[in-house]
């Protein structure tokens, strides 16, 4: 049987509820979508995991679950504090209550600003108190499926780029000095090609002023911050935000302790001026060539009432004004938006780029928690297959402060997230490179829960290890079968190999469900790894490293208190690496062409597994 609409929302309840949203008032139209078929339900250990059939034009699915078949239906909260939608099954559930049967029922979303659709059939579902821990994975070293995809190489995000010329602050350390370093560091160790620079018009860049009612444009103070970001290796995306003071129309309206001021301009031929020197002047100082490899972003969260002060009309007059005064300067300059929270108003601006003949050369959007949703089937309602999808912020949490984004759950997301991201979207930005950070005010201690990657002192996070240890698969996928409590849901693996023979694989063991951020060990899992497709007798060289609670987990080594003394500094460093889990060790492929390794994979975990050939068996391995 079917169940009826749900009704549901597909973004927690401060966006819908709160007050939080601004007047969507060119709304595009969405498709009606069927109900997902094909569902079904397997009962775990700690979890039921649920599968079904992909909706042709979904850009995501709302999983509901109800104590009883008939309901009432709610959808599940993971408390990653933005949206409940995700991109694509399987869905595992953790939340329910272990030896109790639920039901569950599905629901298809055509972009996340249009009704939920009907649910589908329910089907039951009962999370096991014990059972079968043991898994096995299972990688054809033969079997080449093609390129990785790497979606955190081409954008990370930043607080805005005026921190670049700070001097001293937090805990003593010089602001500007870390974060050029952090740049360099992800550059080199996560590939990262661009930043996301944030608030290029705000005040503290002196940008605009006007005097005896003459505009004056000043970019001193920009040129400074971008040869300083150019010289860390990255090229940046030029957020088109917050409105100079002299400019707005409501200089009062702010956000943030730095003041962003967040109305439109009181002129919006003042502002295209305003656009058009910053573009011809970057132009002369950095080159014609240069800038075209960058990119400019059209503000920041205009959904939001703290970013956006007036409606979504004023946003497409002012998208409509910027790039058109990009473009006037040099016509294959990319410009895109909208930039939103939560997924928003994406169809609508595609929409709306085609109706007024508006170039858009990218779509951006933000989400936190979750893998991001899949915006393809948006784009291609509107003719634009294929347009890039740039995710400039996703993270773990959207809340500063929050003690898992220092934890080690935050590693298995990570990779979870990238994985599902990786060749449906070009890039998911995480946010941020560094907790040098001051939308909320100066940190006031060294671990605070603080967006970075990296530490003030640049210290890696176990979520800097997660991306640095997809960094660090090789060029080629190869094909990967997983059986057992959890495979594919709970723990998942990405094997590759380069064509020297190397092979390196990454699994992780984590759940979306941040009331486990702690662990639970009825989601603990014993892996069973047989690499196959090996020639006979062949050595290999196994390196086994590992994110998890005793491992690459920097803030188990802090004694605590605000900031390290100097030989607190010295131990951090010396900690601040991605560990072993066990000595190196020789292995030997079998008469089937295939070895095995068994290990223990605790939730939340990430392992990293390496063989390299022995030199006597490079050639035989080939």
């Amino acid at each position: 049987m079917r169940v009826g609409a749900s009704g549901s929302s597909a973004r927690i309840a401060w966006f819908e509820e709160a007050g939080a949203q601004t007047e969507r008032n060119r709304p595009a139209p969405a498709p009606d979508l069927p109900a997902p078929e094909g569902v079904v339900a397997t009962s775990g250990r700690g979890q039921v995991t649920i599968d079904w059939r992909l909706v042709n034009g979904a850009a995501g699915y709302l999983v509901h679950r109800s104590a009883t078949r008939d309901g009432p239906w709610e959808a599940i909260d993971n408390r990653a504090g933005d949206l409940l939608a995700v991109p694509h099954p399987p869905y595992t559930d953790t939340t329910g209550e272990r030896g109790v049967a639920a039901w569950y029922a599905v629901a298809a979303l055509p972009s996340i600003d249009a009704p939920v659709g009907p649910l589908s059939v329910a089907v039951e579902g009962r999370p096991a108190a014990g059972g079968d821990a043991r898994l096995t994975v299972e990688v054809d070293a033969a079997a080449d499926i093609g390129p990785v995809e790497r979606p955190w190489r081409p954008i990370i995000g930043s607080e805005h780029l005026a921190l670049l010329l700070r001097g001293a602050g937090p805990g003593g350390h010089h602001v500007g000095d870390e974060l050029s370093e952090a740049f360099r560091i992800v550059r080199a160790e996560l590939g990262t090609r661009m930043v996301r620079a944030h608030a290029i018009f705000h005040d503290s860049l002196g940008v605009y002023r006007e005097r005896d009612g003459v505009p004056i444009h000043d970019f001193e103070l920009v040129d400074t911050a971008l040869a300083r970001l150019l010289e860390t290796g990255l090229r940046p995306v030029i957020e088109l935000s917050f409105m100079p003071r002299d400019l707005a129309s409501d200089p009062e309206r702010t956000v943030f302790d730095y003041v962003g001021i967040i109305s439109p301009p009181r002129d919006l031929a003042l502002w295209s001026d305003l656009v058009a020197a910053l573009v011809r002047h970057l132009i002369d100082r950095f080159g014609r060539d240069e800038v075209r490899a960058w990119a400019f972003e059209v503000w920041n969260e205009p959904n939001l009432k703290v970013f956006w002060s007036a409606d979504e009309a004023a946003y497409f007059e002012l998208y409509d004004a910027s790039v058109r005064a990009v473009r006037s300067v040099d016509a294959t300059l990319r410009v895109g938006g909208p930039a939103t929270a939560a997924v928003g108003w994406v169809d609508d601006l595609l929409a709306h780029s085609v109706e007024a003949k508006v170039p858009l050369d990218f779509v951006t959007t933000h989400t936190y928690g979750l893998p991001p949703l899949d915006l393809r089937p948006i784009a291609a309602r509107y003719g634009r297959r294929g347009i890039p999808l740039w995710w400039t912020e996703w993270g773990v949490s959207p809340k500063h402060g929050s003690a898992i984004n220092d934890s080690v759950w935050a590693a298995p997301l990570v990779c979870r997230g990238m994985r599902s991201a990786a060749g449906r979207l070009e890039s998911l930005a995480y946010w941020v490179a560094s907790d040098h950070f001051v939308e909320l005010g100066e940190p006031e201690r060294l671990f605070h829960g603080g967006f970075g990657l990296l530490t003030i002192g640049n210290l890696r996070k176990p979520r800097f290890w997660a991306i640095r240890i997809l960094e660090m698969l090789e060029a080629r996928e190869l094909r990967t079968t997983m059986n057992g409590d959890g495979a594919g849901g709970l723990v998942e693996a990405w094997a590759t190999r380069d064509p020297d023979g190397r092979l390196a694989i990454a699994l992780w063991n984590g759940t979306i469900d941040q009331s486990k951020a702690a662990g639970d060990a009825l989601l603990d899992r014993h892996v069973s790894l047989r690499i196959g497709g090996l020639a006979f007798g062949t050595s290999w060289r196994v390196r086994h490293r590992r994110v998890d609670a005793g491992h690459s987990n920097i803030a188990s080594h802090w004694e605590g208190g605000d900031w390290p003394d100097a030989d607190g500094w010295n131990r951090l460093r010396a900690a601040d690496r991605l560990e072993d889990l066990e000595p190196e060790r020789s292995v030997r492929a079998g008469p089937d062409g295939q070895l095995e390794l068994e290990f223990d994979l605790p939730m939340p975990s990430v392992s990293f597994v390496e063989l390299l050939p022995e030199p006597s068996d490079v050639d035989a391995s080939a």
